[in-house]
């Protein structure tokens, strides 16, 4: 399988942005949390992942559970450079935490150098930017709840588009198609909000693809917490994502099942990333 061309562009991105710096950075905690993975840099920045605990493969004894994660008790002190290269792993759990790695260096990188091209907004949703009754037709890759809930209320024209129909609600529902029929409904969408997890799971580069000229498109989640140049550059016009601004109090929380509800606003903060207009 080819390597996502996204995730392999935002990697060459930051190696080429650290330089030999990155040599000097290793990992000081990692943790496989239920709902989200983060890592902590030895430079204290912080980086997250969605958990793709559908994706895990069945751990039934000792055996099978040393194949789903054979690096258990071995990632503490691993250079951020193995971290990279498992961004490509066909182990999903592996890959989890490359990402997060790499949300970690991107977090690293706006410390020491300004954005170019974009501006970053901290403690703001993404979803709040989006006026829905500006568009015709509107099309969610996930159920995105706040997403869902403002395109039901505005009367809106609209389809999710969700692997597993059984994450959305009764009044959801209606608005329901396979992911599968996502080439029957993204060309035509003039507004397209896609989950970040479609980074993870390597479904993003062909949503793109199909979506129509001059849509607002916005990817979002945890996932999508890095350099956004990749994703503008593919059509993309919003991004957001998680800045972890205290990365061992975020991780003792995940590592304990915690969701969003417990670090927003004390160990991480909202993002949203603006493509600026020439």
């Amino acid at each position: 399988m080819s390597k996502n061309e996204i995730l392999l562009e935002s990697v060459h991105i930051v190696k080429g942005r650290l330089k030999s710096e990155l040599s000097n950075i290793t990992i000081d905690r990692a943790v496989l949390g239920l709902f989200f993975s983060g890592v902590k840099l030895s430079t204290g920045h912080g980086g997250l992942c969605f958990t793709p605990v559908k994706d895990i493969p069945a751990a039934v004894c000792c055996p099978s559970s040393a194949a789903a994660m054979p690096l258990s008790g071995k990632l503490r002190g691993r250079s951020a450079e193995q971290y990279l290269e498992d961004v490509f792993s066909d182990n999903i759990l592996k890959k989890t935490l490359g990402i997060a790695a790499l949300n970690a260096l991107s977090n690293l990188i706006w410390e020491l150098e300004p954005p170019e091209g974009y501006s970053i907004a901290i403690g703001m949703d993404a979803f709040d930017n989006v006026d829905v009754s500006q568009y015709k037709k509107s099309v969610v890759i996930g159920a995105l709840v706040p997403m869902l809930k403002k395109l039901i209320t505005g009367g809106c024209d609209f389809r999710v588009l969700e692997q597993d129909p059984r994450t959305l609600k009764s009044g959801e529902l209606p608005y329901y198609a396979p992911a599968e029929d996502a080439h029957k409904y993204v060309p035509d969408a003039d507004l397209l909000v896609i989950t970040g997890v479609t980074i993870l799971n390597d479904t993003l580069p062909g949503i793109l693809n199909m979506a129509k000229p001059g849509a607002q498109i916005i990817v979002t989640g945890p996932t999508a917490s890095m350099l956004p140049d990749a994703l503008f550059s593919r059509g993309v016009t919003m991004v957001g994502g998680i800045l972890v601004t205290k990365a061992d109090e975020l991780l003792d929380i995940i590592s304990e099942g915690g969701s969003g509800y417990h670090f927003f606003g004390k160990s991480a903060e909202r993002t949203v990333i603006f493509k600026n207009q020439p």
